[in-house]
């Protein structure tokens, strides 16, 4: 049955657009009858044709068919841009990289209430071989990425995203996706270190048993390159169970942050713990986020494995707080941090409730680096009654962000830096790094 979208258009048409800007998530923007409408496939002062896939809050979604007036930034696509969310691979890199910026600066101007005075520039990243972290979806007997807004298993092999021998130990895995099915696989988590020297894998299953531990060991040490295996039920919050090798990777401090005074100590984390996954730029980001740190106190909150609490406590003389709740990730934190624990204290509780229980933070720096959800209500509020000294907001989705920055700056704060990193090339996701300032004025409440 065809569904009417608007006057004249049903989900059946191909319409004709001009394409004007890019929108956040990846889609260009256009009109036709007056509708905004959000086309995948394009790039801004192009005229395509676009088939209609849907409407939402009078939004209508397309996705370019055949190209009428092509930019001069086109470039061919080798795999379907779906596979890895490689919705800006026809672009090419350079116009990437100032589309990007963009809509960082629209973004915080329409939902932040940001002016920013000019185009915040984008560090670019080698556009291959970058991620040094992947999760890998089993569903059936296949394992792979995910196609975009779907369930269906896509092929790592030719996205270009990972080293081209990680893409060849995925498709080895691949093969035994029979195995992964009968031992109950979801997913299965994959790290490497900066050089790709160390990989290693992380199994979640459905429910844990011990005759299928066996078996993944088994699968594991059949596999070229991997150096370690754990595995845990996706529904327990217990700690991973190791099977094989060492379950964690690992480079020194100095590798991310090179004017560290304790270079040699090194910052591990496990193939279930969250951390940055562009090995080329992670370094670039620490470095960054550690020239923005001032005050007598650092607090990390989401601190994760200790990234940027760790590296920064190795140059740091004054106090470091970090908190984290991930049972994981608290794990490599405690072990990262120890040789700092003299002055780094960790937190192991929500951000929520350390910034209910802290007291003053009016001389402290606070890095924040939540999920793609952004920062709770909660978290605000609160963290603005603290009244830091700084806050550094470190985030991969710029529309989340900008909206806790407007919260952020009805609370007494603005804008005074802006950085932005090129974080997954050829696709429409972006960190952004933002350093806001207490304004004058400002008194602990």
């Amino acid at each position: 049955m065809v569904r009417h979208l608007f006057q004249g258009v049903s989900s059946a048409d191909v319409i004709d657009l001009r394409v004007d800007r890019p929108a956040v998530g990846g889609r260009m923007i256009a009109r036709h009858q007056g509708k905004i409408v959000l086309v995948g496939g394009a790039i801004p002062g192009e005229r395509v044709q676009a088939v209609i896939e849907g409407v939402r809050r009078d939004v209508v979604f397309a996705r370019a068919v055949d190209i009428l007036e092509s930019s001069p930034d086109r470039r061919s696509r080798i795999v379907r841009p779906s596979c890895g969310g490689r919705s800006f691979a026809h672009i090419a890199y350079a116009r990437q990289l100032a589309l990007k910026s963009e809509i960082v600066k629209d973004a915080f101007r329409r939902i932040g209430r940001i002016n920013l005075d000019r185009l915040p520039p984008v560090t670019p990243s080698l556009e291959t071989g970058y991620r040094m972290r992947a999760r890998l979806h089993v569903v059936d007997t296949k394992i792979g990425f995910l196609d975009e807004r779907s369930h269906r298993v896509c092929d790592v092999v030719g996205t270009g995203q990972l080293f081209a021998k990680t893409e060849d130990l995925i498709g080895s895995l691949g093969a035994k996706g029979k195995t992964l099915a009968e031992v109950g696989a979801r997913a299965v988590e994959l790290a490497e270190d900066l050089a790709g020297d160390q990989c290693a894998l992380h199994v979640l299953v459905k429910e844990a048993h011990g005759w299928a531990d066996e078996v993944l060991r088994d699968l594991a040490a059949s596999l070229p390159g991997v150096t370690g295996l754990s595995v845990a039920s996706d529904t327990a919050a217990a700690l991973p169970r190791c099977l094989l090798g060492t379950p964690y990777v690992s480079d020194t401090v100095g590798a991310f942050l090179p004017s560290s005074d304790a270079g040699a100590i090194t910052l591990r984390r496990h193939a279930g713990s969250f951390f940055q996954a562009n090995r080329y730029l992670v370094p670039e980001l620490v470095q960054a986020v550690a020239a923005l740190v001032e005050g007598e106190e650092l607090v990390d909150l989401y601190a994760g494995v200790g990234l940027f609490s760790v590296s920064v406590a190795s140059m740091h003389t004054g106090s470091v707080v970090a908190v984290e709740r991930d049972p994981t990730s608290g794990s490599d934190l405690a072990t990262n941090g120890a040789p700092f624990a003299s002055r780094l204290c960790i937190v192991r509780a929500t951000v929520e409730t350390y910034l209910k229980r802290c007291g003053s933070l009016t001389r402290a720096t606070v890095i924040v680096d939540p999920p793609r959800t952004g920062l709770s209500r909660e978290c605000v509020a609160r963290l603005a009654r603290r009244r830091p000294l700084r806050i550094i907001y470190v985030s991969c989705d710029v529309a989340t962000q900008a909206r806790d920055l407007r919260a952020l700056g009805a609370s007494g704060y603005r804008v005074c830096e802006v950085r932005v990193f090129d974080m997954f090339p050829n696709t429409p996701h972006v960190e952004t790094v933002v350093a806001l300032e207490r304004m004058s004025g400002g008194e602990d409440r």
